[in-house]
């Protein structure tokens, strides 16, 4: 398996998103199953698995923790803390909590339900807009002074409250979401990364799947499924988007992979310090994404999306218009 960095953090240059395990896509996958999808992801040499305290609530931590167990020193874990979230019964309340005794008693209960003594990439969720970032930095600084986090990530930050949070703890990593369906990101967040030296972990790097080139206007999505609040997720934003998956599908076709294959492979090639983490409940997804690493664009190949991609605009935004409220602060 190929490294990467991410800050002063190596590990696999695809991670394992485990969140659609437990939550957001449908209804919860197979215990059994998904727990030996994670041992054979650590088997073909993945080492970050992403996960929350969020989804489920808390029942994809239990997981990951009881699949990881055998193999935890092998692995780097990501967990994240950050949603107004009640401990002891999993009740979701609206809204953010990063208090500096919340992010430590949330730190107490991942530990737990992980089976470990350590969080390797502790990652606040959301910006809490009541509490400075200097205070959460801080916190987390006095987590991994007592050994509980190795490291301290942020997700869906925007621009200054990185480099307040870097000014107080060394940021390792920010997640946010970045793939050909919304290249947000290209503006202002990966030059500021690049300048402090801070990795960049991408969530859904397929586009929630639409890359994959397995969804059109026609698919219908269980009840539970997320993507049926979505905007660009709306039949007609999805007869419009398949153009993006036609301008995939031409190239996959010439390079011998596939879509899902080339769109990964793309993610790779804008960045050394990018480490994308798709998320699956299936085998032979994770040996497709898996694949991609041994894809390589040529600089023709990237200049032909880039032309493609410059004559074609995606319709509708990446998320509700609530849940877009909470990024970017």
């Amino acid at each position: 398996m190929k490294t990467r960095m991410i800050g002063n953090l190596e590990v696999s240059a695809l991670g394992l998103g485990c969140m659609s395990m437990s939550s957001a896509y449908g209804p919860p996958a197979d215990k059994g199953a998904m727990i030996k999808l994670i041992r054979l992801a650590h088997e073909r040499g993945v080492t970050l698995f992403d996960t929350a305290e969020a989804y489920g609530p808390f029942v994809n931590e239990e997981l990951l923790g009881e699949a990881i167990a055998p193999i935890r020193d092998e692995l780097v874990v990501a967990t994240k803390f950050g949603f107004d979230i009640d401990l002891e019964t999993g009740e979701r309340r609206a809204g953010t909590n990063s208090r500096p005794e919340h992010i430590r008693a949330v730190a107490d209960a991942s530990l737990r339900r992980l089976k470990t003594d350590h969080i390797d990439l502790f990652y606040q969720h959301r910006v809490d807009p009541a509490v400075p970032i200097e205070d959460v930095a801080g916190t987390i600084k006095d987590l991994v002074a007592a050994g509980k986090v190795k490291h301290f990530g942020l997700s869906e930050a925007g621009i200054q409250t990185i480099r307040r949070a870097h000014a107080v703890y060394p940021v390792t990593a920010v997640q946010s979401e970045y793939s050909l369906f919304w290249r947000g990101p290209e503006i202002e967040l990966l030059p500021v990364l690049d300048e402090l030296g801070i990795g960049f972990v991408p969530f859904s790097p397929l586009g929630a799947g639409f890359l994959t080139g397995k969804i059109d206007e026609n698919t219908k999505f269980d009840a539970t499924d997320f993507r049926n609040h979505v905007p660009r997720f709306s039949p007609e934003a999805r007869r419009v988007n398949m153009v993006l998956v036609d301008i995939i599908k031409a190239v996959a076709g010439r390079k011998n992979a596939t879509p899902a294959q080339i769109a990964l492979a793309w993610l790779l090639a804008q960045k050394s310090w990018i480490v994308p983490i798709p998320s699956t409940t299936k085998l032979h997804r994770l040996e497709e994404n898996l694949g991609a690493l041994d894809v390589i664009l040529t600089v023709e190949d990237l200049m032909e999306i880039a032309d493609a991609l410059s004559k074609f605009e995606v319709q509708g935004e990446r998320l509700p218009e609530a849940v877009l409220k909470m990024t970017g602060l």
